[in-house]
């Protein structure tokens, strides 16, 4: 393809209206229309834009090559799924949907009318994790943090599917091995739903992750570290950085080993960004994109099992949680 992509946005909120923007910006790319159930916020963003606003995404069906679907995850599924029925590529948010059935059911209409499906799980597009994979050797254990501050978005759902989905995608995709034991708590503390939770997952190669999130924190935390054979690394997705330690051999008539400290070379960018370019070069190119239907998929099953077990110490532990 060589003309533009004839792109829309459904639901211009706090991310949305991000999308909107990139969209705007990409030269293979024309924004042509955005959708919001607010009319007052869908009108704001089609005016910055100079862009068409519905109010019910059904009418761009047809009309469009390529859209975001930035709505609630309770609507993911209806929303990606009449698009993708009619051959429309679909960069959808994380989680993908609220079930595995919904991801299938997904995952076969893009399959079957050939559509791109793309799911954002945006720290895949994060320079210094990109950095990071390409020294990944056999990962042995890992620890991470995601904190956030409350704020009354994503209240749909719990911080499982808000924010431990974003590492659960990433440790998947870093460790080749099954998935063989999984331990995990989780407290409701500012909603109904889990706010606080903590997983420990087992691998049939031996490696162990460690994941805390929170969206209740007073501060603002995106880490990951890293244990390889005789390496360390610590990757903060917000600084974009990547430090290391590695164990070096003695060299010739030193007694001890060495350990080398230095930082990843990384370069710099806007992942949103990253993740809009790469989904619409695979809907023009019709290339496999970089976060599959299948991947967004792997990680809700994940997150799924991790709920399962909050649910059981729970119920041991005489908490009464909201999984709706």
């Amino acid at each position: 393809m060589t003309e533009q992509l004839r792109t829309a946005v459904i639901g211009v909120g706090h991310l949305g209206r991000e999308h909107a923007r990139i969209y705007s910006s990409l030269p293979n790319s024309e924004l042509i229309a955005v959708c919001d159930t607010n009319e007052s916020t869908g009108r704001e963003i089609a005016e910055r834009y100079s862009v068409r606003f519905v109010s019910d995404y059904r009418e761009l069906i047809g009309q469009v090559d390529a859209v975001s679907v930035v709505t609630p995850t309770v609507s993911h599924h209806d929303v990606a799924l009449d698009f993708l029925q009619a051959g429309t590529g679909v960069l959808v948010e994380k989680p993908i949907a609220r079930t595995l059935d919904e991801a299938d059911a997904m995952i076969n209409a893009a399959e079957k009318s050939g559509a791109i499906l793309q799911v954002g799980h945006i720290e895949r597009f994060n320079p210094a994790f990109q950095s990071l994979q390409k020294v990944i050797t056999r990962p042995l254990f890992f620890e991470v943090h995601r904190m956030g501050i409350f704020t009354p978005r994503s209240l749909d759902i719990d911080v499982v599917m808000d924010l431990m989905v974003h590492e659960l995608d990433i440790i998947a995709e870093l460790v080749p091995s099954e998935v063989t034991k999984i331990h995990a708590v989780g407290i409701p503390i500012l909603t109904r739903k889990i706010d606080l939770a903590n997983a420990r997952l087992e691998f049939a190669d031996g490696c162990v992750a460690n994941i805390t999130a929170s969206r209740v924190s007073g501060e603002r935390l995106r880490k990951l570290r890293l244990f390889q054979p005789h390496q360390y690394y610590s990757l903060d997705y917000a600084e974009q950085q990547v430090a290391m330690c590695k164990l070096m051999p003695p060299v010739s008539g030193a007694l001890q080993p060495e350990i080398v400290a230095d930082y990843l070379p990384v370069n710099k960018r806007e992942p949103l960004l990253a993740e809009i370019e790469s989904f619409v070069n695979a809907v023009r190119e019709k290339t496999t994109p970089v976060v599959s239907g299948s991947d967004g998929r792997r990680a809700l099953k994940l997150a799924h099992d991790v709920l399962t077990r909050i649910k059981e110490h729970s119920q041991l532990a005489g908490i009464n949680l909201s999984f709706d």
